[in-house]
């Protein structure tokens, strides 16, 4: 039974189909541990592999369990149908596969987390698929670089480890009047920000971080707005305007639409082609796992955010300390700017900041932490810090590492719901251990 609250406390406990087991009369969710599903007839078995309706098939493409995930996911970013994946990084290969074949082309921020920059520099360059990076500081560089190869844009509402939002709304309108639609990573900005909303045609998240929340799962989604017409740029879209060649030539920008009565035609390929053919699945476990981290997911990222904003206070006014970058802490307006209009509800739980040691006072920092756990990840309960030039940012050249705003100095917190005096107090002390004797700035 769904409901109608827009209300993201409610929603991630109450939106979907799904409101108790029909064979047990089970609140939570089952975990369907299934492979396969048996057939009621031999024409129903026809009817599902011909899409003339919908069914679980095999796990591979769709299961009951990640099923109640994916619809909770897709109305809490105001979506309308959304595909799980087995992790962030292949919801964002996904996504951009939807899209492009061999020769085509993407334009991408260039404010990134470091997976997806390798992913699209050296990965999909490999599969002959381009993507050319643009500063979003002047929305207007996205469009000098789209020629008519140009499929998608993609951006992160959050970059991390920048922490500059994104003009959402900006680039999505310089999209719309050339046919190609925005695709944005909400990772980092769930609840606090809705893409959609702005213009978005595509949101991805990793499950792993918030969504999930506890560090246990890995996990991707891509959610379908279905605000996007894949019909009126016919020459920008083939994949969608073609003959498809896995489903007897149908045409799905037309097809989709006509069948299923909505607009669901980017999550319908993503999930019959794409997770049909290059696998990808997320395990049933994971998808129950990731629906326990939903459901508290409002209340946990409150308490994520009002730590972080205490902790970048904290560190604006420390002598070691050269740069807070943090969202409402920025030098400029207009990133001040942005932030006030994306981000409604808190300016996120991630925290940079830059060490007037350079490089060795980021490693000495992170060796002196006692609380803070050493982790190549956010999202979690706990918190987590990391020095990204020489871990999550290493592969980069340091002119990239630049562009995606990591200095040698720079350290990154993904604040936790510990008690707020308990993190301050291991970051001061790991801040005010930094041996800076001889110590030179790299």
């Amino acid at each position: 039974m769904p409901t109608s609250s827009k209300h993201p406390e409610t929603i991630v406990l109450h939106s979907g189909n799904y409101r108790r087991d029909e064979a047990t009369n089970s609140v939570a969710v089952p975990i369907y541990q299934t492979t396969s599903y048996q057939f009621n007839s031999q024409e129903h078995a026809s009817n599902l592999f011909s899409l003339k309706e919908l069914g679980n098939i095999y796990t591979r493409i769709m299961n009951p369990t990640t099923a109640v995930l994916e619809e909770r996911i897709a109305a809490l970013e105001g979506g309308l149908a959304a595909v799980a994946v087995s992790s962030g990084q292949s919801a964002s290969a996904f996504a951009i596969q939807n899209l492009c074949q061999a020769g085509d082309n993407i334009v991408s921020s260039t404010d990134l987390y470091g997976g997806t920059w390798n992913q699209f520099a050296n990965t999909f360059k490999q599969l002959g698929i381009e993507v050319r990076f643009a500063d979003p500081k002047e929305p207007e560089n996205f469009e000098k670089l789209t020629d008519d190869k140009t499929r998608g844009y993609y951006a992160e509402t959050l970059p991390n480890p920048k922490l500059n939002v994104f003009p959402i709304e900006e680039v999505a309108k310089i999209g719309l009047k050339n046919g190609i639609p925005l695709i944005v990573d909400n990772t980092a900005a769930p609840i606090t920000c809705k893409p959609i909303e702005h213009g978005a045609a595509i949101v991805v998240h990793s499950l792993t971080k918030y969504i999930g929340g506890h560090g246990t799962s890995i996990g991707g989604i891509i959610i379908d707005a279905g605000n996007f017409d894949w019909t009126q740029f016919p020459e920008r879209h083939p994949l969608y305007n073609k003959p498809e060649p896995s489903y007897w030539g149908w045409v799905l920008g037309k097809v989709v639409p006509e069948v299923l009565g909505a607009n669901v035609t980017f999550a319908v390929r993503a999930r019959f082609v794409l997770l049909r053919d290059l696998g990808s699945s997320l395990s049933p476990t994971n998808s129950f796992n990731f629906i326990q981290g939903l459901e508290t997911l409002p209340l946990r990222f409150r308490v994520h955010q009002e730590n972080a904003e205490k902790v970048a206070h904290y560190l604006n006014g420390h002598p070691q300390v050269s740069r807070v970058i943090y969202p409402n802490l920025h030098d400029n307006d207009e990133d001040r700017n942005r932030t006030k209009k994306y981000l409604t509800k808190g300016n996120g739980p991630l925290v940079g900041f830059e060490l007037k040691g350079g490089k060795n006072a980021g490693q000495q920092f992170i060796d002196n932490l006692k609380l803070i756990y050493h982790v190549a990840n956010i999202g979690d309960a706990r918190t987590l810090a990391i020095h990204p030039a020489t871990t999550t940012h290493s592969q980069l050249s340091e002119e990239d590492q630049l562009k995606a705003g990591v200095t040698p100095g720079y350290v990154r917190l993904a604040v936790g719901l510990e008690y707020i005096d308990d993190i301050i107090e291991d970051i001061d002390q790991a801040l005010n251990n930094i041996n800076t004797t001889d110590q030179k700035v790299a």
